[in-house]
């Protein structure tokens, strides 16, 4: 497992002040990902946990409103378990007082490994597809993209969008 960057203050992935961490490698290769440095498996630092005691160090901040997961690919086979274990240990420290987001490029019906989304509160979902591209939309990059509820999800075994995300952004 291995990271690309972590950055202390983040406003644009998710909402308020946000620590984020991308992690390192991705099979989409979306065209014109805004990211594509974080592609090659082999590329970035290694993930230890050292790196998840830095996350959550920054994390304490009382400026800090949560923890953002991407990539790469967050959820493929090879960086699941870092997304499980930073979201596990962030959900251990902070409870419910801060959230976790990730995104993923696989759609949610389609996630080869739901177990290890449990402690992910919300989940941005869907490839980038550049025909979709919409700069309007908050924390997604195109249209097809969805913001889900992911204890809600995984109780009714399908997506549930959290909406109330989205009446607020959008007008």
């Amino acid at each position: 497992m291995r990271y690309n960057i972590i950055r202390q203050m983040d406003i644009a992935n998710g909402p308020g002040v946000r620590v984020s961490i991308f992690l390192q490698g991705c099979e989409f290769n979306c065209p014109k990902c805004f990211n594509p440095e974080t592609h090659d498996f082999n590329g970035g630092k290694e993930f230890t946990k050292e790196t998840v005691e830095t996350v959550m160090k920054l994390c304490d901040d009382e400026n800090v409103k949560g923890l953002s997961i991407l990539g790469g690919e967050p959820l493929h086979p090879r960086n699941a378990d870092a997304t499980e274990m930073l979201s596990k240990a962030f959900k251990e420290k902070f409870g419910n007082t801060k959230d976790v987001w990730v995104w993923t490029g696989y759609k949610f019906e389609n996630i080869p490994n739901k177990d290890k989304i449990k402690y992910v509160d919300i989940l941005v979902d869907g490839q980038y597809v550049d025909e979709l591209h919409n700069p309007k939309l908050n924390w997604r990059g195109s249209s097809n993209q969805r913001i889900l509820d992911v204890k809600k999800s995984l109780k009714q075994g399908k997506p549930v969008e959290k909406l109330e995300l989205y009446e607020h952004l959008e007008k």
